[in-house]
């Protein structure tokens, strides 16, 4: 006998309507404490909140469009897959470029929203707001560890983002997530990947909100945006070793898209906090 947790909970908020869902509530509930976090925090350092709103509405888009194209781009599929007798098994985004603006038909890729985050709040910097982009860097970072975690609890409740077979307690079986998870017919108990990185970016929040509300650590530009990315994207880098790799390429390469592209962000993450200790240290 295996033990393990038989998972049956639907992401249906009202029985037979897919629309609104317990991932959107999910989704809007890890922003909407980002939000109120980030309030308090522009509260304690005398910024203009009027200036959050904004800050938000940046974010926001960015996390969504980021999120989306980052999976159409990384992830696929790029074109239509087709069987011996021509029938279509699996549409392609690029050749079905409507498909790529989808969102409610899932396909979202963390990625993707860290690279248009970073390019939303450069604009800001720039063009709204005149304020340095490690300082919101330093800030943001806290609000998007939170986020995330509210992010993968959503990927939990929806069947995806699963985890490859274990016989340890703590398995889920995903009784409601695709027919390709079938082995001999019938869903088996998987890591739980979802909560494994949920867990990891609230212990992230966690410590980011200690270093900035007891360590100060906010003193040293660069310093808790280098530990968030790489408390965040390490955890992510592990993580994938029991993961279901999301493409086709990934049981072929030694390491998946996923750890690939988390490589640069570790590496950054390194630098960064070198660089805030250093330059503390003078």
């Amino acid at each position: 006998m295996v033990l393990g947790i038989d998972w049956n909970v639907t992401s249906e908020l009202i029985d037979g309507s897919p629309t609104p869902n317990k991932y959107g509530l999910l989704f809007v509930s890890g922003l909407m404490i980002g939000f109120f976090v980030m309030k308090r925090i522009f509260k304690k350092e005398n910024v203009d909140e009027k200036i959050l709103d904004k800050l938000l509405m940046y974010v926001v888009i960015a996390t969504i469009v980021g999120a989306r194209f980052g999976h159409v781009f990384f992830y696929g599929p790029y074109f239509d897959k087709k069987d011996q007798f021509g029938n279509l098994i699996e549409k392609g985004y690029f050749d079905h470029p409507a498909d790529m603006f989808k969102v409610w038909e899932g396909g979202l890729a963390s990625h993707g929203a860290a690279i248009a985050i970073l390019i939303a709040l450069w604009i800001f910097s720039k063009k709204v707001s005149n304020i340095s982009m490690i300082w919101l860097l330093d800030r943001v970072g806290i609000t998007v560890s939170i986020a995330a975690c509210f992010i993968r609890l959503g990927n939990l409740v929806n069947h995806e983002i699963i985890g490859t077979p274990t016989d340890l307690p703590w398995g889920f079986k995903f009784n409601q997530a695709g027919s390709e998870y079938l082995i001999n017919g019938e869903h088996v108990f998987r890591h739980p990947a979802q909560l494994y990185e949920a867990g990891w970016y609230l212990i992230a929040f966690v410590l980011l909100m200690y270093m900035y509300w007891k360590r100060n650590a906010a003193e040293k530009p660069g310093l808790l945006f280098g530990v968030f990315l790489i408390f965040v994207w390490t955890a992510r880098f592990i993580v994938e070793f029991v993961k279901v790799g999301q493409t086709e390429r990934d049981g072929l390469w030694v390491l998946t898209t996923g750890q690939i592209l988390s490589i640069p962000l570790i590496t950054a993450g390194v630098y960064l906090t070198w660089k805030a200790l250093k330059v503390s240290d003078k």
